[in-house]
């Protein structure tokens, strides 16, 4: 059964112990498979942590604090999250933020204020919604529409 989810993809100690609890298989047995997993190299969080950290990132353009929680849900959490996301510059996640914002904009009247800003505010909805702080979401969206405006 745990060969079968590795198949599917990496999986973190923590999930497949789930998996183990809800197939009733004794604390102790499941405590000695996932051990012997690690050690030949079946199971390793912090691979796993850098590997979900990169492919969200990537795909989806979340934020550290959303990432941060998603590994949590995982039960990776402390130093191996930390050490995943350290992988993150600011400068990485504004560059996300404003490509983000560049490929969801819509066209809107450029004379018109009231556009602007309803845009400008959906735009910094959906980068709070990917977990970017307010202050960055709103740079980005602001440079991204000030750009598209100058065009």
């Amino acid at each position: 059964m745990l060969l079968r989810q590795l198949t599917l993809g990496p999986r973190s100690r923590h999930q497949l112990a789930v998996k183990l609890r809800e197939r009733h298989v004794p604390e102790e047995v499941a405590e000695a498979v996932l051990g012997r997993f690690e050690e030949v190299g079946l199971v390793n969080d912090a691979a796993f942590a850098e590997m979900w950290v990169r492919s969200r990132f990537a795909a989806k353009s979340l934020s550290k604090s959303a990432l941060r929680r998603e590994l949590a849900s995982k039960g990776i959490e402390g130093v191996v999250a930390e050490e995943a996301l350290s992988e993150l510059s600011d400068d990485a996640e504004m560059e996300a933020a404003r490509e983000l914002v560049a490929r969801r904009i819509r066209p809107f009247a450029r004379e018109d204020p009231a556009a602007r800003d309803r845009e400008l505010r959906r735009l910094v909805g959906m980068l709070a919604r990917k977990g970017h702080p307010p202050g960055r979401a709103f740079r980005a969206a602001a440079e991204v529409i000030d750009a598209e405006n100058t065009q």
